[in-house]
């Protein structure tokens, strides 16, 4: 596996809440070269990762004028195609299923029913992802409206979130600036475990690997926005003050404050709904079309972006050799097969052109990315591996980063690929 390098910024952590029209999508981003130096570094599996020395502006120059191209309608189609989905799907298990004489195969039904719409929510969650990049439709109106009902059916904060994730955009990579999926340093990880060496650590067994991977599966959204667990640590900040609710929160700047509380206001009317909801059809009716779709939604959002942004081959950068071209390209292309190119529209197969052009749609993402890759050449990371195996292998294998130079690689203390400086053997 090739490793991966550059992007651009399209200024998405910005306030775009206007109603006019976006009548363009600007190329604009950080241009300035990356300093040939000649950095390198070793990989969790012993291979030499080469800190690359091109410009974002040979990327930009060679992405096609169409994949900036923004369609609403087109756009709007995926939306109505995505719910239309989950409403036939409801629709056949609310009128069927109960109709099965055995029980045996009703659970497996309702079983199947919550998967679907699990999979269908996760692409309507993508789609206002979309609209909080801009990438929506050229109308900044539309995108916003869009994406903050979406999100909002989902309980997900959508300006809150926009801006938080904007920033994540804007310092990918970047030790001590990125905001989410922050790997712990050397010193982090002995801290967490109350050790001042390495040495001190047994071996974490594969069972401890299962079960922090479940929990960060099926809790890490919501802790990431009651806590920003994942995140920078805001030691200094009390422990309530740290999520995505609190309009005064280090994660916003103070121009967001009011668009904090409009977030607030649509998780609000989502509950009111919700209660409503369980009111009128009942706890089993609830469960089924909603509550377990939507655990299931918040699992594969931390599925694909914990696997966008962590593997052994990976690189993260201190302040000193951080710069955006460098932070955003250290993100991984996966494919996910029909799941990843029709349901989660392509937000695996993709990721890589989407650090650099966050406002090129998604479907122009495959054209952009063919054409990044004749330009980065031996740089861009993909994997066609099993998701479901990286998920295991970035679990057991990327525990916290060190390295020297300001580039820092994923390492463990549980005997799998280069050791630990620590570990190392004199």
């Amino acid at each position: 596996m090739s490793a991966v390098i550059v992007t651009s910024n399209d200024g998405d952590g910005s306030n775009s809440n206007s109603n006019s029209r976006i009548t363009s999508t600007q190329k604009r981003g950080n241009v300035a070269s990356l300093k040939d130096e000649n950095l390198t570094a070793i990989d969790t599996f012993g291979n030499v990762f080469n800190v690359p020395d091109f410009s974002i502006k040979d990327i930009l120059q060679a992405i096609p004028k169409e994949c900036y191209k923004r369609s609403a309608v087109k756009s709007l189609s995926f939306v109505l195609r995505d719910i239309l989905a989950m409403v036939t799907i409801g629709s056949i298990s609310y009128n069927y299923i109960e109709l099965i004489p055995w029980k045996f195969a009703r659970f497996c039904c309702w079983a199947l029913n919550c998967w679907l719409l699990g999979l269908f929510g996760t692409g309507l969650w993508v789609l206002a992802h979309e609209c909080g990049h801009q990438a929506f439709s050229d109308y900044g109106w539309l995108n916003d409206t869009v994406g903050w009902i979406l999100h909002s059916y989902l309980l997900v904060p959508y300006f809150s979130w926009k801006f938080s994730h904007g920033k994540h955009h804007k310092a990918t990579g970047h030790l001590t600036r990125d905001m989410v999926f922050v790997p712990a340093t050397k010193d982090e990880f002995l801290a967490a475990r109350n050790v001042s060496h390495l040495a001190e650590l047994a071996e974490d067994s594969p069972i401890v690997a299962l079960y922090e991977l479940l929990a960060q599966q099926l809790g890490g959204w919501l802790m990431y926005l009651t806590s920003n667990v994942s995140g920078q640590p805001y030691s200094d900040v009390p422990f309530w003050k740290k999520n995505h609710f609190v309009p005064t929160a280090p994660l916003f700047d103070k121009k967001d404050y009011w668009f904090i509380w409009l977030s607030d206001l649509g998780i609000l009317l989502q509950f009111l709904i919700l209660y409503k909801w369980v009111n009128t059809f009942g706890w089993f009716n609830f469960t089924v079309f909603w509550f377990v779709p939507y655990i299931l939604v918040n699992h594969w959002l931390v599925f694909i972006t914990f696997l966008q942004h962590s593997d052994p081959t990976m690189p993260h950068y201190e302040a000193e050799q951080w710069t955006f071209a460098r932070g955003a390209a250290a993100t991984i292309d996966r494919d996910f097969g029909f799941v990843g190119k029709y349901i989660f529209h392509d937000i695996i197969e993709t990721h890589v052109l989407h650090h650099y052009v966050s406002r090129i749609p998604f479907y122009n993402g495959r054209v952009g990315t063919e054409a990044i890759k004749k330009v980065m050449g031996k740089h861009y990371r993909y994997s066609n591996e099993n998701m479901w195996k990286s998920l295991w292998k970035s679990g057991r294998y990327c525990q916290f980063v060190e390295g020297e130079n300001g580039v820092k690689m994923y390492r463990n203390i549980n005997g799998l690929g280069v050791a630990p400086a620590d570990l190392q053997k004199k």
